[in-house]
């Protein structure tokens, strides 16, 4: 059988490590040619190397494959088309994209800064419009391509000290429904990807609690290459009428995310006053109120 992405052309951003790193590698085995885009910053986006790109593109070369590095900051908006211009000159196409860069500037959000909040949107919803819009017009010129964005259940369910992050994550869900609506038309595809892996965000969640520890303990059994297969799939042809949708990875367990839709209704023929919505709406919505919820709770049991 030959490779599920044989022929295509993928840019991965966040690549040189973790589960940017795995996707990217993955794509390659299976016969894609990549463009490894990191700027090897630290967690929480400061400093830039190049040593972490280059060596995933050494390392899909010592396998066979082909891949080329890029190392400009998606946070700046030009450099998308010129990351999606390094793809068209070395390999003559582009096919996929996996927008799975980001940082962290977790804080608890009274404490929370500006440029807590901007830097984490800026990398991780500005940038993944960035290289999306930057690939859009080749997809539709080609009347194919498909998106694959990272979310996280920090922003659909929730987490202590992320409002930022979970802005942005719920911000990406977003964008990807709206390019899945565009762009169906041109037999473009988008979908998410909320990944469980222990990676250096995930280092960052705090673990003082017995509770808190035993959960990082259960998350450090999820490696990072478990979210590539999904991923890559998602590119890949085989995915053909998948688009618009929310999936999870959590080591061997896939899963898909309900998205938005009424779930109760009132109403009243002469209209509201708060007064009446005080009479009413607690005891009409209140045992279906979305509980104030982390993420840990909800996934609490251990990966299978």
């Amino acid at each position: 059988m030959p490779n599920i992405v044989a022929g295509k052309v993928a840019i991965v951003t966040g690549a040189g490590r973790g589960i940017g790193r795995g996707i990217a590698l993955l794509l390659a085995q299976e016969g894609a040619r990549v463009v490894v885009c990191d700027i090897g910053a630290s967690l929480d986006g400061a400093g830039i190397d190049t040593g972490p790109a280059q060596a995933v593109v050494d390392e899909i070369k010592r396998a066979g494959g082909q891949a080329i590095a890029s190392t400009a900051s998606i946070s700046e908006p030009g450099n998308a088309e010129k990351i999606v211009a390094a793809a068209l000159e070395r390999f003559g196409r582009v096919d996929i994209l996996v927008n799975n860069a980001g940082i962290l500037r977790d804080r608890i959000f009274h404490r929370m800064s500006w440029s807590d909040w901007s830097d984490v949107i800026t990398v991780h919803l500005h940038g993944s419009f960035a290289m999306s819009r930057a690939c859009a017009t080749h997809f539709r010129e080609q009347n194919s391509g498909s998106f694959v964005h990272m979310t996280s259940t920090s922003g659909l369910v929730g987490n202590f000290g992320q409002a930022n992050y979970m802005a942005a994550k719920m911000g990406i869900v977003g964008l990807s429904r709206g390019i899945a609506l565009d762009m169906a038309r041109f037999n473009v595809r988008s979908n998410c990807i909320a990944p469980f892996a222990w990676t250096r965000m995930i280092d960052s969640i705090p673990a003082e609690t017995e509770a808190e520890k035993e959960r990082v303990a259960r998350i450090r059994e999820m490696t990072p290459e478990k979210i590539a297969p999904l991923a890559v799939y998602l590119g890949s042809d085989r995915a053909e009428g998948i688009t618009g949708q929310i999936f999870s990875v959590r080591n061997n367990e896939i899963y898909l995310f309900s998205q938005n839709r009424p779930i109760r209704t009132v109403h009243r023929s002469d209209g509201w006053t708060p007064e009446k919505l005080d009479a009413q709406l607690k005891g009409a919505f209140a045992a279906s109120f979305t509980p104030l919820e982390r993420s840990g709770d909800v996934f609490s049991w251990d990966p299978v």
